[in-house]
């Protein structure tokens, strides 16, 4: 017997389903973030009892979007991100994003649940921003995360219709 159950692919409808909520998704974080340098750190705990995690940095402004990681960076974050939205294969799954501001950076994060990005609350935020003991990390300010525009729920203007 396998020490850890093995990983159920999903089926491609659904994969295709969650890369659509995936691009929404980070279209929602840079709006809702705004301008800025901002780090997206994103753990899931995999329904094999594995952890998996990723990181991207982006740059948004005045300026055209930059990417400041490798191809494969970007792909692994955004592969990460979809199997979350996805979730049949991810047990849980933390969005972490981190802008650059000065004194100190900024942080606010998202557990993901029913396909989406929610706001954690700020416990939940606070054990996620904690370092591990032995590791150096800056002082990140914790602050509510906003909520994220979802696409596929009606908004006041279409809920009428």
């Amino acid at each position: 017997m396998p020490a850890r159950p093995e990983l159920i692919r999903p089926d491609d409808a659904a994969t295709a389903a969650a890369m659509g909520r995936a691009m929404s998704a980070l279209t929602a974080l840079l709006v809702a973030l705004g301008e800025g340098s901002h780090q997206f750190s994103i753990v899931a705990e995999r329904t094999n009892d594995t952890v998996v995690t990723a990181v991207l940095s982006l740059s948004a402004g005045a300026s055209p979007l930059r990417v400041e990681h490798t191809e494969e960076g970007y792909l692994r974050f955004f592969a990460l991100l979809t199997f979350a939205l996805e979730y049949s294969t991810i047990r849980r799954a933390v969005l972490v994003a981190t802008t650059a501001d000065e004194p100190f950076p900024r942080a606010c994060g998202w557990t993901v649940r029913d396909g989406w990005l929610h706001p954690m609350d700020r416990r939940e935020l606070q054990e996620a921003l904690t370092p591990c003991p032995d590791v150096t990390a800056p002082l990140r300010l914790a602050y509510p995360a906003p909520a994220l525009y979802h696409p596929d729920e009606p908004t006041e203007e279409n809920a009428h219709e």
